[in-house]
C-alpha cells in the first residue's frame, strides 16, 4: 500500500458517496459548487473530472454529505499516518464523534472553567460559554508508559522528565494532535465557524499546540474565508 493508492481510495469514496450533479440557473454543476458563480462552477467541474467523477443526480441530505466528508477523511487520516508509523510510533486515535477539547490534556482545564461560567452570570457575559470546541474530526495520541519508554534500555530514571504530559506516569489523558475542521463547503457560516474554533484552540490551550487544520471541497476558499489570519 502506498500513499497515492490511500490518496486515490480516499477521492473514489468522496465522488460515489458525496458528489452529486445539481441543476440552477447557470446550468448543472457539482454540489460544492456556488450555483450562482461561473468561477466556483467551472473550478468544481475542473476538480471532478480530475478526481475521474462520473456524473451521479440522486438526491443527498446535505448532513449525509457532511457526515460521508467528515468519515472519508478520517479514515484517509488513518490509513495514510498508519504507514507512517515507523517515523511516529505511538497510539494514536481518530474520531468524528465531535469530541470536547476538554477531554484532552491541553484543554482540561477549561472543562473546570465551564462549569464556575455557566454558574455565574458575570462570567457567562464577559467570557460567553463558545470556547470549548468540539472539532470535527481529531487526532490523539495516547501518553506513553514509562515500560514503553525503557523498552530497549533505561531512559527514564528518578525525576527526569517529570512534567511532561505525553508521559503516562505524570498524566493519564490523551493529548490532541490535530484538530480538523471539515466542511464540504464554506458558504454562510460554516467559514466563520471553522475560523473561530481555531482561534480557541490556540488562545486556550495549556502545552504544545495542536496541528489546526481545514479540509474542505470549497472551490473558491479564498472568497469565503481568510484562513491567512490561523494557518498553522
Amino acid at each position: 500500500m502506498t500513499i497515492s493508492k490511500v490518496r486515490s481510495a480516499y477521492h473514489r469514496v468522496v465522488c460515489e458517496k458525496a458528489i452529486r450533479i445539481k441543476k440552477g440557473t447557470k446550468g448543472e454543476y457539482p454540489n460544492f459548487a456556488d450555483g450562482d458563480n461561473r468561477s466556483s462552477i467551472e473550478i468544481a467541474w475542473s476538480i471532478a473530472r480530475e478526481l475521474g467523477y462520473s456524473p451521479n443526480y440522486d438526491e443527498l441530505k446535505e448532513q449525509t454529505i457532511d457526515n460521508v466528508f467528515e468519515d472519508a477523511t478520517k479514515d484517509f487520516l488513518e490509513d495514510a499516518f498508519s504507514l507512517l508509523a515507523h517515523l511516529r510510533p505511538g497510539r494514536w486515535y481518530y474520531s468524528t464523534d465531535k469530541l470536547s477539547i476538554s477531554g484532552f490534556a491541553q484543554y482540561e482545564h477549561l472543562a473546570e472553567l465551564d462549569k464556575k461560567v455557566k454558574s455565574d452570570r458575570t462570567l457567562v457575559s464577559v467570557l460567553g460559554v463558545g470556547y470549548i470546541v468540539k472539532p470535527d474530526i481529531v487526532v490523539g495520541r495516547y501518553p506513553v508508559p514509562d515500560e514503553e519508554i525503557n523498552k530497549r534500555t533505561k531512559i527514564l530514571e528518578g525525576q527526569i522528565a517529570a512534567l511532561t504530559p505525553l508521559r503516562e506516569k505524570n498524566q493519564g489523558t490523551m493529548l490532541l494532535h490535530a484538530s480538523i475542521s471539515c466542511k464540504w463547503t464554506l458558504r454562510s457560516d460554516r467559514s466563520q465557524n471553522a475560523r473561530t474554533e481555531a482561534l480557541n484552540l490556540i488562545r486556550n490551550r495549556k502545552g504544545n499546540l495542536p496541528h489546526v487544520v481545514a479540509v474542505t471541497a470549497e472551490p473558491l476558499p479564498n472568497k469565503n474565508c481568510n484562513f491567512g489570519a490561523w494557518n498553522r
